[in-house]
């Protein structure tokens, strides 16, 4: 039996940390604690804006190297996500490795609270997949840098709400620069995911008169949203619902890569806007969406409003103040498509580079 040694484990990960576009962070910190079983990956990407802010991931991941990969891209796109918020933080994200219904535990919580507060506040942490408001109470009695808290503990309650507002308000935005009209009404939209952002999403996309069609690998979100909305489409799986006959806009709300060689071919929406981290699966495919004259509007602009909401935690958060932040999505992602539009490249390339150009400009500032 072979013995692999860390270096052979960790070259993939440490190429792309080091010597790919996909890297540049300023530190990854690994943490283990053998008592409660954790295992989990902290990447703080960029700090020029400020402290790096960014969810908590459980996911159980296929091998520890994708959870390191994972929390590197995710990072990343909370550095430019921050950036475009108009928030003065910098990005970063961790995971926990492994199924949080079967080892998600408080002492684990604790434990990584210790991890994260080690960090003494480079990086404050949220909800993600995987972890709720009551994991960042937990959380927050070993750190003061856990936000998303509930009500109760001094925090904001549940980040999904601003999160599928801001969302909505991209899609407003697409529809304007596409048909030159902010309504959805008589608009037929396609959610795949209807769970923590994609069942407020629904509520509003209702109420603006939109068609919606729905589909979930967990049945009972589904059936969550026909018993409370019986004129609500359901169908069986992804696939079914992007080639959806007459689907106007396209609105992935689950786990990334939804926009790959696969459905982009057979995509029939016109836009995609969703709720969805890291919807582009590789670099090209922004690429092959604009010549298939499908307009995409960057998942890190558009579902920002979560994140909007729990860095206001940290200033004694105010609902009425993050719904005016979360409203400008709507102005931030017309002049992502302007832009665009002037230098003749894919919106998503457009975002980076106001991005881009944000936290250039602050770290030119500090060094000044």
């Amino acid at each position: 039996m072979g013995v692999t040694t860390v270096t052979e484990m960790t070259d993939g990960v440490l190429h792309t940390l080091f010597r790919t576009e996909q890297g540049g962070h300023e530190q990854v910190v690994l943490c283990q604690d053998r008592a409660t079983g954790l295992k989990a990956v902290i990447a703080i990407h960029n700090t020029a804006l400020g402290p790096a802010l960014g969810g908590t991931r459980f996911h159980a991941y296929a091998s520890d190297e994708e959870a390191v990969l994972d929390a590197l891209n995710l990072s990343r796109g909370m550095s430019y996500k921050n950036a475009l918020a108009g928030l003065d933080h910098g990005g970063g994200k961790a995971v926990i490795i492994g199924d949080p219904e079967l080892i998600k535990t408080e002492d684990l919580l604790l434990a990584y609270g210790r991890f994260v507060d080690s960090l003494g506040g480079r990086y404050v942490t949220a909800c993600d997949v995987g972890t709720y408001v009551a994991d960042m109470d937990v959380v927050s009695r070993t750190t003061r840098w856990a936000t998303g808290r509930s009500p109760e503990n001094g925090g904001a309650g549940d980040s999904s709400v601003l999160t599928a507002y801001g969302v909505f308000q991209g899609m407003r935005a697409s529809a304007q620069h596409a048909w030159g009209d902010p309504t959805l009404r008589g608009r037929k939209v396609g959610i795949v995911g209807v769970g923590k952002v994609g069942h407020y999403l629904v509520e509003h996309l209702l109420a603006d008169g939109a068609e919606v069609v729905i589909t979930d690998v967990r049945q009972e979100s589904v059936q969550r949203i026909l018993d409370k909305h019986p004129q609500v489409t359901a169908v069986a799986d992804t696939d079914a619902l992007i080639r959806t006959e007459g689907l106007d806009i396209y609105a992935p709300c689950a786990l990334g890569g939804a926009l790959n060689d696969d459905s982009v071919p057979v995509l029939t929406a016109k836009i995609v806007c969703g709720a969805a981290n890291n919807q582009l699966a590789h670099p090209g495919i922004e690429k092959d969406l604009a010549d298939r004259g499908i307009l995409y509007a960057p998942d890190y602009v558009v579902n920002a409003g979560g994140v909007i909401q729990v860095a206001d935690e940290l200033h004694g958060f105010d609902f009425d103040r993050c719904k005016v932040k979360a409203t400008k999505i709507f102005d931030t992602t017309l002049e992502i498509f302007a832009r665009a539009k002037a230098d003749g490249i894919p919106p998503a390339a457009a975002a980076d580079r106001i991005a881009e150009q944000r936290m250039a400009d602050a770290r030119a500032a500090r060094t000044a």
